[in-house]
């Protein structure tokens, strides 16, 4: 019998020094801050500087040809303000209709997608955000031609007295729709569209197929499922979708320069007047810090109604 040799124990490996773990902890305490430093660089020097100089060009006084120079001119904002106070009102209006049209069609394509798409899932995703690849103006001057008075569209709400029904609503002009408040409204529709169907879809999505099974089980109803599970569970999508479209289609001038007349202008139309054409710089600055207060109170207000602090 052979007595069998057991290999000695490796010795146990010496602790780092105290100083090496000081640093470890702090390049990892670090290391979130730096790869957030593009992000906060990208921020500052393409957001805070600009919105910098427009606060102070927006209490200046001066033209073009003088210059101009910070005089404490606070009352540029009322002035402003009450100068166009109905293109504040028809863009906040406009921009409204648009968003929840948006979401009325929105939802149940968001919906198609989540829950009934089945392989056709990815298919369908490509073509939502196709619209993406092609310049948003030249998506905004293709509706010219579609909404054109001897277009197929327009013959076809003719012939089913659409048209007749929107000019007593003040939407259309007899039988024209280009260059009618309904023109401008369906031009941010289609444009701002992906916007709602992307963050509606990525919110249902994220909703466990099983809830749905277990209130099958409790003898809910399909309407009283959607009602209870689904709704409620996709509320950050719908209250994420309705920003990402209310607060650009406020803002936004193209759909009413091509789409509409004077008639339908809205302050972002005023702003690119005032900067660009009359190169009133301080009335411009004024107005575009005022728009932002007015979404910023309407976004506030309403997240707050939804329930969805969380967003704020």
């Amino acid at each position: 019998m052979t007595a069998l040799t057991e290999e000695p124990a490796a010795p146990p490996e010496a602790p780092p020094p105290p100083s090496l773990l000081i640093r470890a902890g702090r390049e990892l305490r670090r290391t979130p801050y730096l790869l957030l430093l593009p992000g906060i660089a990208w921020l500052v020097f393409f957001f805070l500087v600009p919105l910098y100089f427009q606060a102070k060009m927006s209490v200046s006084s001066g033209s073009l040809e003088s210059g101009f120079s910070v005089t404490w001119a606070w009352d540029t904002f009322s002035e402003a303000f009450k100068a166009y106070d109905e293109h504040f009102l028809r863009s906040v209006y406009y921009a409204g209709v648009a968003t929840v049209l948006c979401l009325v069609l929105a939802y149940p394509l968001a919906y198609t997608i989540a829950f009934r798409a089945g392989r056709w899932r990815n298919l369908l995703l490509v073509l939502v955000i196709a619209p993406f690849f092609t310049s948003f103006l030249v998506r905004t001057l293709a509706w010219k031609t579609i909404l054109s008075d001897s277009g197929t569209v327009v013959g076809f709400l003719n012939w089913a007295h659409i048209t007749g029904a929107t000019a007593t609503l003040g939407l259309t002009e007899g039988d024209r729709v280009l260059a009618t408040p309904l023109a401008v409204v369906t031009g941010l529709t289609y444009n701002f569209l992906p916007f709602m169907i992307l963050p509606l879809y990525a919110s249902l999505d994220r909703i466990d197929p099983r809830l749905h099974e277990a209130a099958r089980d409790l003898y809910a109803s399909p309407a009283a499922t959607f009602r209870r599970v689904t709704l409620p569970l996709s509320m950050p999508g719908v209250v994420g979708g309705t920003l990402l479209t209310f607060i650009p289609a406020s803002g936004d001038y193209i759909n009413a320069q091509l789409l509409g007349t004077t008639r339908e202008t809205m302050i972002g139309n005023v702003i690119q007047s005032e900067y660009l054409r009359v190169r009133d710089y301080p009335t411009a600055a004024a107005l575009s810090f005022v728009l932002m207060a007015v979404i910023l109170a309407i976004v506030t207000v309403y997240i707050r109604r939804a329930g969805t602090e969380d967003l704020v």
